[in-house]
């Protein structure tokens, strides 16, 4: 009986999915993932996800993985993970992301590209495959991109725009498609310890949802960040420690009716020596 009575809490998490399938596109762990997308001081193996210009300013290989538990709920969790290789003619990446369990469970597999065109703009895009899987309805994919551009227009203050799925990708069954949605983020970093982020995203069918987020270096390996998510009203919080090659951080955001969805991030770096942070 437990089983059954929590199919109609799922129904209420995924009508949006099933609708529009874009859970996997906009998690909640997004915004925490995605926060330096507008940074040349601050970026990680993630930032790409958010917009994938931020790809160009890998400078060697780098892997992560992150794990949240949504809404603290096993049902609802949400799994990603990304790699990103800097090479000589431009820099490529892997977005890897699941989310649900056996009876519902969305995957997403993106492979991008991205390269700096001179030293003051950036520029990327990717290709995705969606799709999920739903018992007794069996499962449906679409394939779609989003591409990016980050403009520095000086050393301190970056601004980009963000473009994904602006073609209507179709699934291959049924008239069922992919929303489109459009961002502009802007990033200032006065200093190598603070950093300030500020996303627009109007998606389709919904008002525009303002990300906002900052970052605060306290010493040589420590790290925290927070922000807020006007769409859903959602805040986040998380915090870090960088050493050598690698970084670990603990997450948390809040839903002011859903509650708590705790994190967990690693990121190792290889190649040459990072610094102390590990960042």
């Amino acid at each position: 009986m437990r089983k059954f009575a929590f199919y109609p809490l799922l129904g209420l998490l995924f009508i949006p999915v099933i609708i529009s399938a874009q859970s996997l596109r906009e998690p909640i762990s997004a915004i925490y993932l995605g926060l330096s997308a507008y940074s040349t001081q601050h970026t990680d193996v993630f930032s790409f996800t958010n917009n994938q210009a931020a790809l160009a300013q890998q400078k060697d290989v780098s892997v992560g993985v992150y794990g949240e538990r949504r809404f603290m709920l096993q049902e609802t969790s949400v799994y990603t993970a990304a790699a990103a290789f800097a090479t000589s003619k431009g820099n490529f990446g892997i977005d890897l992301k699941y989310a649900g369990f056996s009876d519902y469970n969305e995957n997403q597999l993106g492979v991008a590209y991205a390269r700096s065109l001179g030293k003051n703009l950036d520029v990327g895009i990717q290709f995705n495959y969606y799709g999920y899987s739903i018992t007794s309805y069996g499962s449906n994919s679409a394939i779609n991109f989003e591409a990016g551009a980050i403009a520095h227009l000086t050393d301190q203050l970056n601004a980009g725009i963000h473009i994904y799925n602006p073609v209507g990708g179709s699934f291959s069954k049924g008239d069922e498609k992919l929303t489109s949605a459009y961002s502009f983020g802007l990033g200032y970093e006065p200093s190598n310890q603070f950093y300030i982020s500020m996303e627009a995203v109007k998606e389709e069918g919904y008002p525009i949802n303002v990300n906002s987020g900052v970052q605060y270096q306290f010493d040589k390996i420590f790290f925290a960040r927070a922000g807020i998510s006007s769409g859903t009203s959602s805040y986040y919080a998380g915090a870090g420690v960088g050493w050598s090659n690698y970084r670990l951080d603990v997450s948390c955001s809040f839903h002011p009716q859903l509650g708590l969805s705790p994190g967990l991030l690693f990121i190792a770096n290889f190649g040459k020596k990072k610094d102390e942070k590990g960042l």
